[in-house]
């Protein structure tokens, strides 16, 4: 199959807090923080995630289906005055994201009013959206959400994240309103994601430091994990 546009090469691994904390102490003193954390150096991620009523994103994911896409909702830290609508496709270990950005009514319309204003919405993201709610019959699903702490190496753009508390909204449906109660989606509390993004090459000396004994490269989805319960 050939690849158009820009894909980067994604991996990812769960770890326990353990090898979180040990990877942490490395990567510091070579890698920047995310100018876009707090004085933690986290933010909190919460996106709305949508499949149909067949679970066509779930089961492909759970499938290993080679290339497959996602749409989700995206904001950050509670913070409605920036949304992006954002289109992940995946194939085996790369990844390709488009994003479109939305303001708060439009996120409110998308999710509880979705119609043909979406076609004559000036990103054709929105409209992309609009035709597969209309054909694939996409809806609004769950609501994920996790703190993330993130790291950036210039050489080969590389990203390098933990991801930690990460929590569902069950069968909670109206996203747009108000704080949703949630649960933790992992089996315990310190479950970590490591995820591992960079461009054409993975420069050896990040590889060197993320070198870990229990570290195991493995297919893990914070949207599965949160569909576990409905």
């Amino acid at each position: 199959m050939e690849l158009t546009g820009k894909y980067r090469h994604e991996l990812k691994y769960s770890i326990s807090l353990a090898d979180r904390m040990a990877l942490v102490q490395r990567l510091r003193p070579l890698m920047q923080r995310d100018p876009h954390t707090d004085e933690t150096g986290r933010y909190t991620i919460r996106s709305v995630y949508f499949d149909n009523y067949k679970d066509k994103a779930l089961r492909e994911k759970l499938s290993g289906v080679q290339t497959r896409e996602k749409f989700r909702i995206r904001y950050y830290n509670e913070d409605l005055s920036f949304i992006t609508l954002e289109k992940k496709i995946k194939h085996n270990d790369l990844c390709k994201k488009l994003d479109a950005p939305l303001t708060a009514e439009e996120y409110q319309r998308i999710l509880q009013a979705p119609g043909p204003w979406m076609l004559e919405h000036p990103e054709p993201l929105v409209g992309e959206l609009y035709c597969k709610m209309k054909l694939q019959q996409l809806r609004p699903r769950v609501l994920v959400s996790y703190v993330r702490e993130p790291y950036i190496y210039r050489a080969g753009n590389v990203r390098v994240t933990f991801d930690s508390h990460i929590r569902t909204s069950l069968f909670e449906r109206d996203f747009a309103v108000g704080t949703l109660p949630d649960i933790s989606a992992t089996d315990a509390p310190g479950d970590t994601i490591l995820e591992v993004k960079f461009d054409a090459f993975l420069p050896e000396v990040i590889r060197g430091l993320l070198q870990v004994g229990t570290l195991r490269q493995q297919a893990f989805s914070k949207y599965g994990a949160c569909r576990r319960f409905g």
